[in-house]
């Protein structure tokens, strides 16, 4: 239930010819506390609740705790979130035995490309592919409760 994760700009759109998957998100904060987020989403017909805990001093690290629900019960829970809700397309990329997840944010964060990569140990080492950019791990800014409320286009 700890998930360790590094996250970093994406500086050109070459993952897309390497990607395995493309789903279409729409997610909604119904917390946004940096102690306990918690988050719905929806993946096609699929339904996902999801709690954080705080995010460790360097970004790489929290409790992470989800479960899916019924397509209805997402939807229901979008209505109730905080302002902001979020849409993307999320790309899967392998490379070197890891999955990278590229998000293509829609909307008002429209022109944000973000890869994150999860690792078994915060010490893991793992190859950087040419399109990724500079690391934000740890900048809140790039944290999805926050593009909700401080949307990329307004920065």
């Amino acid at each position: 239930m700890i998930e360790i994760e590094r996250k970093f700009l994406v500086t050109s759109e070459v993952f897309k010819t390497a990607s395995m998957s493309k789903t279409y998100i729409v997610q909604g904060f119904l917390n946004t506390d940096p102690n306990r987020t918690v988050r719905v989403r929806m993946y096609g017909d699929v339904g996902v609740l999801t709690v954080k805990g705080r995010t460790s001093e360097d970004g790489t690290t929290r409790f992470e705790w989800e479960t899916r629900i019924a397509i209805e019960e997402a939807k229901a829970l979008l209505t109730l979130c905080e302002e902001g809700i979020i849409e993307k397309y999320r790309y899967v990329v392998p490379v070197s035995g890891y999955l990278y997840e590229v998000d293509e944010f829609l909307g008002t964060n429209e022109g944000l490309l973000l890869a994150e990569i999860e690792l078994p140990s915060v010490d893991a080492t793992f190859e950087k592919p040419q399109w990724l950019g500079k690391e934000v791990t740890g900048d809140i800014r790039y944290y999805n409760s926050q593009l909700g409320m401080n949307p990329f286009k307004n920065w």
